[in-house]
C-alpha cells in the first residue's frame, strides 16, 4: 500500500540522537546524521534538543505549511518503530533502538508478574496497582539503560547535560528544570543557554500528543496550540548567541475511524493464550501453538485490508525494531505475532476483566505516514 512507511534506521531519529552522542565523543554503534554532523561542526556553546511530543510532519503541514518551523525545516525523518512515544522517547533518552532497549510500547506483559505494565507510570495496565511487593523490579533489572546525559558527561566532562520536562515526567538527569508550558521551555533554555557553561539541553513538551488524543487533527485546539508554540519559540529562542536549536518529534498521529475489541471475535481471542497487549496500533499477540494457522487465516479474512499481520519472526528479519544487541526480553513483550494498523483502525486494549482504556480520537504506532514521518528543524 502506497501509505505503508517503514522506519528508515538510516535517516531516523535515532540517528539524529546518534549525530549529538558523537558530537560529545560517546561511542555508539549507530550511524549518525551528516546534515547534523555538518552543523555541529561549528562547536556550539550549547547544543539544544527539543522534542514536542506528536508533532509529525503533516500535522505542522497542516496547521503553519508556511511558518517559522516549516521554514527551517531541513529534512523529514522518520520515526523509530513502533511510532510511539514509548519506544520513540526511550530512544532519545538512551541512544539506542527499541530492539537493544525492549522499550516497544505503553503496555507491556512481563511474565515475571504474569500482568501487563505501563511502562511509563510503572504501574499495572488495567488496575494500575504499583506493584509494590513483587519479587523483582522490572525497570531496574530487565528494561533499565545508561541515559545519554550520563554518557555525554562521561565522555565529555567540559559539558554539563540538562534535562526540560513537564512536572509529572521521570527524572532522568542529574540537571533537571521543570516545565509544564512551552513558554516555560523556552525560558528555561534562555536561560540556560545565557550562561557560560558549555552544555547539552534536552527539552521535552506532551503537546500536542495529547490534545491530538482528546481532539483529532484538524481540531482547533491542536491548531492554537501549535501556532502558539511556534510564535513563542520564534520570539525567544530563535536567536541565541553560539547556540545550535533542533527541534523534531517523537511521532506523528493519525485520525481513527474504526476501534475493534477481539472481544467481539472469540473465534479470534480463543486462539489467544493471553489478552493483547502493547497499543491500539500494535497490538501483541500470543497465539496457541497449534492454532496460529488458523489464526492467520481467520484474522486476514477480517482485517487484512485494515492490518498488517506479521510472526514476530518476521518482523524481526525485516528489522522493523532496528539494529543493534536484541534486547532479552524482546519476544516476551512482541508475542509470537503483531497487529499492525495500515488505516484508520485501532484495537481497544481490554479483556474480560477490564473494558479498555479511553477511546482516542487520533492515535499512533501505525506504519502509515501521518504516524510515521517527523520534520528535522534547525536554526
Amino acid at each position: 500500500m502506497k501509505n505503508i512507511i517503514y522506519p528508515d534506521y538510516n535517516n531516523c531519529n535515532l540517528n539524529l540522537i546518534t549525530s549529538i552522542l558523537k558530537h560529545y565523543n560517546v561511542k555508539t554503534n549507530h550511524d549518525s546524521l551528516e546534515i547534523i554532523d555538518e552543523k555541529l561542526k561549528n562547536n556550539y556553546k550549547n547544543v539544544v534538543l527539543i522534542v514536542l511530543d506528536g508533532m509529525g510532519k503533516h500535522i505542522l503541514d497542516k496547521v503553519s505549511k508556511n511558518g517559522f518551523l516549516n521554514q527551517h525545516n531541513i529534512s523529514t525523518l522518520t520515526s523509530v518503530y513502533p511510532s510511539t512515544t514509548t519506544a520513540s522517547l526511550t530512544t532519545y533518552y538512551s541512544g539506542l533502538s527499541p530492539y537493544e532497549s525492549g522499550w516497544i510500547g505503553w503496555s507491556q506483559y512481563f511474565k515475571e508478574y504474569g500482568r501487563a505494565i505501563d511502562m511509563f507510570k510503572h504501574t499495572e495496565s488495567y488496575k494500575g496497582d504499583s506493584l509494590k511487593d513483587a519479587r523483582i523490579d522490572v525497570f531496574k533489572e530487565l528494561v533499565n539503560y545508561e541515559t545519554i546525559f550520563e554518557k555525554i558527561e562521561n565522555a565529555s566532562p567540559d559539558t554539563k547535560a540538562y534535562e526540560i520536562e513537564p512536572n509529572y515526567a521521570e527524572k532522568r538527569a542529574k540537571r533537571r528544570i521543570v516545565a509544564d508550558t512551552i513558554e516555560d521551555l523556552c525560558e528555561a533554555i534562555q536561560m540556560l543557554c545565557s550562561t557560560k557553561d558549555k552544555k547539552f539541553i534536552f527539552a521535552y513538551y506532551d503537546k500536542p500528543d495529547s490534545l491530538l488524543h482528546k481532539y483529532g487533527t484538524t481540531s482547533h485546539e491542536v491548531k492554537d496550540m501549535i501556532l502558539n508554540a511556534e510564535k513563542t519559540i520564534e520570539n525567544s529562542i530563535s536567536n541565541l548567541s553560539d547556540s545550535l536549536v533542533i527541534i523534531s518529534a517523537d511521532h506523528g498521529h493519525k485520525d481513527i475511524d474504526k476501534i475493534y475489541s477481539f472481544l467481539d471475535y472469540p473465534e479470534l481471542f480463543d486462539m489467544l493464550i493471553t489478552p493483547p497487549s502493547l497499543e491500539a496500533r500494535i497490538t501483541s499477540l500470543w497465539v496457541k501453538e497449534n492454532k496460529k494457522k488458523d489464526f492467520e487465516k481467520a484474522f486476514n479474512k477480517l482485517f487484512k485490508n485494515e492490518f498488517l499481520l506479521l510472526s514476530t519472526e518476521k518482523a524481526l528479519e525485516m528489522n522493523l525494531f532496528g539494529y543493534g544487541k536484541k534486547h532479552k526480553k524482546l519476544e516476551d513483550f512482541l508475542g509470537n505475532y503483531i497487529s499492525i494498523s495500515i488505516s484508520s483502525s485501532a484495537f481497544v486494549i481490554d479483556n474480560y476483566l477490564f473494558s479498555g482504556k479511553e477511546k482516542k480520537k487520533s492515535t499512533h504506532c501505525g506504519l502509515t505516514k501521518e504516524e510515521m514521518e517527523i520534520p528535522l528543524i534547525v536554526f
